[in-house]
This record gives structure tokens, C-alpha cells and sequence, in this order.
């Protein structure tokens, strides 16, 4: 049984078509992101349902993940290794607020017979991490941003 590692729910000031668009840019992702050294997507191109790839995660090392969830708009998660014995599963949601708003939710969890074991690690390491990094994603998601690129 998954078990919630890391849940961190946040409001962006963009449509959740915008937000998915710029999330769904996830080679960009070290831009606003410091824990992440790259990001590595198969087959090149935009994000999808048969979207496979890395990342390298500074003091975690290489995660390789494949998509396991695909609605656009709506959420995609991928699921992904990098830990022996342990399944960890990255969930993005997007679901519209007021005035052209969205509200995004990220869940991570881990599965598999190590993962009693290296979730409460896993889970202040890399929450701690996505608290430094989320006002930084907050400010690369903004439209004026965007424009500056």
C-alpha cells in the first residue's frame, strides 16, 4: 500500500491550461528548483502519455520515471525509482479556482518492501526541498516570467 511521503497544495495565479503548460516544461524544471540538476524526457518534444525520462536529484541521485496517469489539464503522475525496493509515485494536479486561478496539488508516495523505511527520510529531505523551491516555481510560473525567458 502507497503511503503519502510529501503533499504540498498551492495556489498559481494562471489557468489551469497555463499552469499545465508551464509545469509540463519539466526540463526547465532546475530553473526554479535547486534540489533538481536536470530533467530528461523521452521521446523529445512536449510532455505525454508515453513520456519516460530522468532526473537527477542533488543528494538523491538519478531517478528515472515513466508516465502512469495522463489527463490533460487535470493531473498526470509518473512513477519512477532511483531507491532499491521502493516504488515512489510523483502526482500533479491541477483543478481550477477563482478568476483564472489554479490550485495544484503534488503528492508523492512511496510503495514497496523499503519503503516503511525510507519514508519519513525521503519524505523531510524532499519536502524540505519543495518548500524552497515553491516560491521560486510560484515567480517561473507567472505570465511575465514566461515572457522574460
Amino acid at each position: 500500500m502507497a503511503r503519502i511521503a510529501v503533499q504540498r497544495s498551492f495556489d498559481v495565479a494562471v489557468s489551469p491550461e497555463a499552469a499545465w503548460t508551464r509545469l509540463a516544461e519539466v526540463e526547465r524544471w532546475p530553473e526554479w528548483a535547486p534540489h533538481i540538476k536536470s530533467v530528461v524526457v523521452s521521446p523529445t518534444g512536449p510532455l505525454g502519455p508515453s513520456s519516460a525520462g530522468a532526473v537527477q536529484i542533488r543528494g538523491f541521485g538519478r531517478n528515472s520515471f515513466r508516465m502512469s496517469v495522463w489527463k490533460p489539464h487535470d493531473r498526470w503522475e509518473w512513477t519512477g525509482g532511483g531507491i532499491p525496493g521502493v516504488q515512489i509515485r510523483y502526482d500533479h494536479r491541477f483543478e481550477a479556482g477563482p478568476d483564472d486561478t489554479t490550485k495544484m496539488t503534488w503528492v508523492v508516495t512511496l510503495d514497496g518492501p523499503m519503503a516503511w523505511l525510507i519514508r519519513p527520510i525521503f519524505g523531510r529531505i524532499y519536502g524540505r526541498n519543495l518548500d524552497r523551491a515553491l516560491p521560486r516555481l510560484l515567480e517561473w510560473m507567472h505570465p511575465g516570467h514566461a515572457e522574460r525567458d
